[in-house]
């Protein structure tokens, strides 16, 4: 308790200073008559310490979640409700693995994400068979065979399955092999078949790849349709140019495991692996950044 004496010729004049130095939470503890004036003793508790409030947590309503997704992710960790509402898997890159073979819509990103990939197990010191199955988009394997001299990689190029097979068979022992596949329609029959024709010809995985920004309910729907196709995994790619992430999570909550997300442009860091606290940064932001 901090106690001050205050002299003054009123009683009036000392209240005024005890209210303009220890503020209207001064107590008066006694006055009394001294000389020509009066004499006041007053006192200021101290502040008491008070705990920091707790963060709110992050509106996850911005991002248009779908409704039984949103609430659970309602808990106080955004983190956590995410580990718990989502597979978060990482991609099987070892040696010896399954081939890999990425699927998606025109324009998802499949050639880019390729070619990260390849970027990072050259620089973990892997070299990997990079194969174009695109014989349908003007320029593709000329744009991936650009990307992969750089690397130091030649590509391989078979659109069919049994060529296919044929090149992979041929791969150095262990090296991991990633396919770009064309573009498809994952509710199309037809284009169905055909991804788990090429998966069946090399034995190997399918990988979603979606952009993020795309409505939500179409999201879940496209990532459903290509889990029936055959596909396990999901790389989501432009999660830096979309300001609304529902349609990642929607995607991500169809049964894929969450495994990548594509966060800039760079080929060596714009595209890393996903993981709760990741997401829950990029959710937080985006929602951060409508506030502001």
């Amino acid at each position: 308790m901090r106690l001050k004496l205050y002299r003054a010729a009123t009683l009036s004049q000392a209240m005024a200073r005890v209210r303009a130095e220890l503020g209207v939470e001064a107590l008066i503890l006694g006055s009394r008559r001294v000389g020509d004036g009066v004499e006041l003793t007053a006192a200021l508790e101290p502040a008491e310490a008070r705990p920091p409030p707790a963060a709110a947590p992050p509106r996850v309503d911005f991002h248009n979640i779908p409704r039984p997704l949103a609430e659970r992710l309602g808990g106080a960790s955004l983190a956590a409700g995410l580990a718990g509402a989502l597979d978060f898997t990482a991609l099987p890159l070892g040696p010896a693995a399954p081939p890999l073979l990425f699927a998606g819509p025109p324009g998802a990103g499949k050639t880019l994400t390729v070619v990260r990939l390849a970027t990072r197990l050259v620089m973990g010191g892997a070299l990997p068979l990079v194969v174009s199955a695109d014989g349908r988009r003007a320029g593709a394997t000329e744009q991936l065979a650009a990307l992969t001299r750089l690397l130091g990689l030649d590509l391989a190029i078979a659109a069919h399955p049994v060529a296919l097979a044929r090149v992979v068979a041929r791969r150095a022992e262990a090296a991991p092999v990633l396919l770009d596949l064309p573009g498809s329609d994952p509710f199309a029959a037809a284009d169905r078949d055909e991804l788990a024709a090429l998966a069946t010809a090399v034995g190997g995985s399918l990988v979603a790849v979606l952009p993020a920004g795309l409505d939500p309910a179409e999201a879940d729907d496209m990532a459903r349709a290509y889990r029936e196709a055959g596909a396990r995994y999901l790389v989501a790619t432009r999660i830096d140019c979309a300001r609304r992430l529902g349609g990642v999570l929607a995607a991500a909550s169809g049964g894929l495991g969450f495994a990548e997300a594509g966060i800039g442009p760079g080929a060596a860091d714009g595209l890393v692996p996903a993981t709760p606290d990741l997401i829950a940064g990029w959710l937080a932001r985006r929602a951060q950044d409508a506030i502001a």
